[in-house]
């Protein structure tokens, strides 16, 4: 697969909204660094992104709301935060 701002976006989109782990998120970002083929237009940006995804799991890193909104700001999209308050 190749990794595009899209596919990136898509991924944090899916950690954001609690559909993926964080766990998961880091385990792709570690196979994409490894494996993946990144799209050459976005290349540095796309790559530095998935790089600071692949260490977010060590907590002298991790990965914040504002990461998050940063990296999807470089990514050419604007967030925006919603939810709904559930009893458990």
């Amino acid at each position: 697969m190749i990794i595009t701002r899209d596919v990136l976006a898509d991924r944090l989109k899916l950690y954001l909204n609690g559909q993926l782990s964080l766990e998961s998120l880091v385990s792709w970002a570690e196979d994409a660094m490894m494996e993946g083929e990144f799209e050459d237009r976005d290349l540095p940006l796309i790559r530095d992104i998935v790089a600071k995804l692949g260490v977010s799991d060590v907590a002298a890193f991790g990965l914040t709301w504002e990461d998050a909104r940063s990296m999807l700001e470089a990514l050419g999209y604007r967030p925006k935060l919603s939810f709904e308050l559930m009893e458990r």
